[in-house]
């Protein structure tokens, strides 16, 4: 672990050239790197340590020199991205199926789309909703990227992450998971209650 003084230097390390607005809170800063800086053996724990802090802290950029670990952090929010994506195709496929088929026939694809879109949804729900990188989307874009310090850093290939706010993004799939799930519970009782 940090003791107290090495602790308060990691999070007052800010990127250059960012000034803060406030000391009120840490939510103030703009930016939070994750230095590959080996100190003994527990360095990848370190590394997680400071990631789990700073991602908490809600900075808007995050940039994570380790390698591994951020391409752990990259992984996990593209698989979070792919069940969000699932969820809202698949339910989306389950509602207007029914409208674009024959009636006979539409069950066959909009059952199936509707529990794959509800499977999606829970499993972000369960694993996905309550973790704070579920907050962040890795940055790609290259305007942004060149208005951050990289050039401090002594990775070349370093992991942005950009906090965003993913309420709209959680209402659409939630509503459209649970539309697709009134639309199979009714369909179910249509087919076998008769």
């Amino acid at each position: 672990g940090l003791n107290g003084a090495h602790r308060s230097q990691h999070w007052q390390r800010v990127c250059k050239g960012v000034t803060l607005t406030s000391w009120v809170s840490l939510s103030a800063t703009d930016c939070y790197i994750v230095h590959e800086i080996y100190n003994g053996e527990n360095a990848q724990d370190q590394f997680e340590y400071e990631l789990e802090q700073a991602l908490e802290a809600q900075y808007k950029y995050i940039v994570i020199e380790p390698t591994r670990i951020g391409d752990e952090t990259a992984r996990w929010i593209t698989v979070g991205n792919c069940l969000h994506k699932t969820t809202v195709l698949a339910g989306t496929a389950c509602l207007f199926t029914p409208l674009a088929l024959p009636l006979d026939y539409s069950h066959y694809i909009s059952l199936p789309a509707g529990v794959l879109s509800l499977a999606c949804c829970t499993l972000y729900g369960i694993s996905w909703q309550f973790d704070p990188c579920c907050k962040y989307q890795v940055e790609y874009d290259a305007y942004k990227l060149s208005r951050l310090p990289l050039h401090t850093l002594t990775s070349s290939t370093p992991v942005v992450l950009v906090r965003k706010d993913d309420l709209h993004r959680k209402r659409l799939h939630n509503t459209i998971a649970l539309a697709a799930l009134v639309y199979c519970v009714k369909k179910i009782y249509e087919l076998y209650a008769v």
